[in-house]
């Protein structure tokens, strides 16, 4: 009797587990025997790291999903309007929110609950020094500016492990090479047209050496390609949304669910910055390509508008002060 009980158990189970788990996704395979990551994918969404307070990960019905994009949509495009009265622009087109596993997804962390940055108080108090700085029109040197202002390497986070999703420039372009347990893969992102080259089955570099990007080394575990990156260099840590301290440690996962789609999972391990690892996955929904050139240097004119305005600032208020006159 006992027997025939749980054998109805388990096949009840069975008929209600969702279809994605009876049948999991085998990628192709590349020449080498690699699960195929290759080619152009976009993280483009309205959904951002964080979740507004009190709001959920998702939601039980289709009207409630419906109902948060609405009125998350309307909000956006009335910012992306302020001040211009034109509504946005045909370069910076209206996207949908994100969704993982046929979810809306309200913000790309998952861990902790509340979808909210885990700060230590000192670490909130440099990433709110380098937004001032970020928002501030003055600087001494071009030195001062942003890293993104400089094109550095792309800006909000966009090809920097964890990578985020920017409102323009989403694009990105996977290459792998070698087989299993050698080899490279390439992340070509969009923005800036920053190239990460992931070393698979080596070891990391002496912690002297700090490249832009930080230093990733990957390894497969089945379907799931696993990259660890450290090393990250002292400049790239103020990243819009969050920061990082050059002592982190974050892991991705990229594991490709479908013909049109790839799941990126990442995990944050920064203990100078946070009270606890947090994490996150966006899906990377397959893109026709091509990537055009990212020329960020050419024609770029802000950073000299930027010091020559902090210049004639400085002349100003030096004429005004008693001394001068």
């Amino acid at each position: 009797m006992r027997l025939m009980i749980l054998a109805a158990a388990l096949a009840a189970a069975w008929a209600s587990a969702p279809a994605h788990a009876a049948q999991a996704y085998h990628a192709p395979r590349t020449a080498q025997g690699q699960p195929d990551l290759q080619g152009f994918w976009s993280s483009a969404s309205l959904t951002d790291l964080e979740r507004e307070p009190g709001a959920p990960l998702t939601f039980a019905t289709r009207a409630e999903e419906d109902a948060f994009a609405r009125r998350a949509a309307a909000a956006w495009a009335m910012g992306e309007a302020g001040g211009v009265g034109q509504g946005v622009s045909e370069w910076h087109p209206r996207f949908d929110f994100a969704r993982v596993r046929g979810k809306l997804r309200t913000s790309w962390i998952t861990w902790p609950a509340d979808g909210r940055l885990p700060w230590r108080a000192e670490g909130l108090a440099r990433y709110k020094a380098g937004l001032r700085d970020a928002l501030a029109e003055t600087a001494d040197g071009p030195e001062a500016r942003t890293t993104a202002e400089r094109c550095l390497f792309g800006g909000l986070g966009s090809a920097n492990p964890p990578m985020m999703n920017p409102p323009v420039g989403a694009a990105k372009q996977i290459v792998q090479t070698g087989g299993r347990e050698g080899g490279e893969v390439a992340i070509l992102s969009e923005m800036n047209h920053d190239v990460r080259i992931v070393r698979l089955g080596g070891r990391h570099l002496p912690p002297a050496v700090r490249p832009w990007m930080g230093d990733s080394v990957g390894h497969w575990e089945g379907e799931t390609l696993v990259v660890e990156t450290t090393n990250f260099h002292p400049q790239e840590g103020w990243r819009n949304a969050f920061l990082l301290s050059p002592g982190a440690r974050v892991v991705e996962r990229f594991t490709r669910t479908g013909p049109r789609e790839l799941i990126y999972a990442f995990e944050v391990d920064d203990p100078a910055t946070y009270t606890a690892v947090w994490k996150g996955e966006m899906p990377l929904l397959a893109d026709a390509g091509p990537i055009y050139e990212y020329a960020c240097h050419e024609g770029e004119t802000d950073v000299a508008q930027i010091l020559a305005a902090s210049r004639r600032r400085e002349a100003a208020q030096g004429a005004s002060t008693p001394a001068s006159r």
